[in-house]
């Protein structure tokens, strides 16, 4: 399978791929980086968005725009110049950040939390806690605790249908630091329920980050920390296959193109050191593929 790096963007932190069915443009976020990309597989111009803060999540809106997780707020954006803000989720955990971010079937969004890694420049520090939750912010800007602050990085927001009913019925979720994902019952009215079951664990090819899900109902997981591959779950958590990456810190994945049948996978290279860097020019950069299969077109929040 040919996996090319079609944006060379050199990104610190490269998460939250985003493909707009309207625009044809595939959008993403540089945390540590501080700004928020754009692909167009027309003319593979990239352009960057500078941000005061670190953005941390990018999902579509209904009408128009996006919404934005950023350290610690979510906020609406029209995609030039103008913001609003919408809520703080954890006002009284300074030591948190936001992380993963994504607009559900229930046209909410949905962010999840963690102890913050990053010291105002950008640079990495040590986690000590694990103070992680998920949290639903309403189009009426309502937020709504959906767990507990017991994740250590919160990634990964993908909704599984059951086939019976054709209708999303668990949240698929990651700790990524204890190589776990969960699997939340769910519905649009109530969100999820009750305790966590486990989907999948112990893969010991690097740690779950971010994941897409394909129209066949599998589940793409991004293994970063050195894992430099995909792993497609089949619904009962079971491995389907792996594909291994031309990059180590594979970050983030969702399926674009008119057809929705490339995979685009964001990178990261913030942790790794500059002998490594310098031998791996492409580590940080946007990745493409195709797999054989096609994905679903984006949540819109609202």
């Amino acid at each position: 399978m040919q996996i090319a790096c079609v944006a060379a963007v050199a990104n610190s932190v490269g998460e939250s791929a985003l493909w707009c069915n309207r625009s044809n443009r595939l959008w993403w976020v540089d945390i540590a980086g501080k700004c928020i990309l754009s692909y167009d597989p027309e003319t593979a111009a990239v352009n960057r968005r500078p941000m005061a803060t670190f953005p941390t999540s990018i999902g579509l809106c209904q009408q128009r725009g996006f919404i934005l997780g950023m350290r610690h707020d979510v906020w609406l954006w029209d995609g030039a110049d103008e913001f609003k803000w919408l809520v703080k989720p954890e006002p009284l955990l300074e030591r948190n950040r936001l992380n993963e971010g994504c607009v559900g079937p229930d046209g909410c969004y949905w962010v999840g939390t963690m102890q913050d890694n990053l010291t105002d420049d950008g640079s990495l520090v040590e986690m000590t806690e694990s103070t992680g939750g998920i949290y639903r912010v309403t189009p009426a800007g309502e937020l709504i605790q959906e767990t507990p602050a017991t994740f250590g990085i919160c990634n990964t927001f993908v909704w599984l249908e059951d086939d019976a009913v054709n209708t999303p019925t668990r949240l698929i979720t990651a700790d990524t630091l204890t190589n776990t994902l969960y699997a939340y019952q769910y519905s649009n009215e109530q969100g999820v329920i009750g305790e966590p079951a486990l989907f999948a664990s112990g893969f010991d090819r690097g740690l779950p980050d971010g994941s897409c899900i394909d129209s066949e109902g599998y589940i793409w997981n991004c293994r970063v920390a050195g894992g430099g591959c995909l792993v497609r779950f089949r619904a009962d958590g079971t491995i389907d296959r792996i594909v291994d990456l031309p990059c180590s810190w594979p970050t983030s994945c969702t399926f674009g193109g008119i057809n929705l049948d490339t995979l685009y996978v964001t990178s990261a290279r913030i942790a790794l050191t500059p002998e490594w860097l310098d031998s791996h020019p492409m580590e940080g950069g946007l990745f493409a593929l195709k797999p054989g299969v096609t994905g679903r077109i984006a949540y819109r929040f609202g």
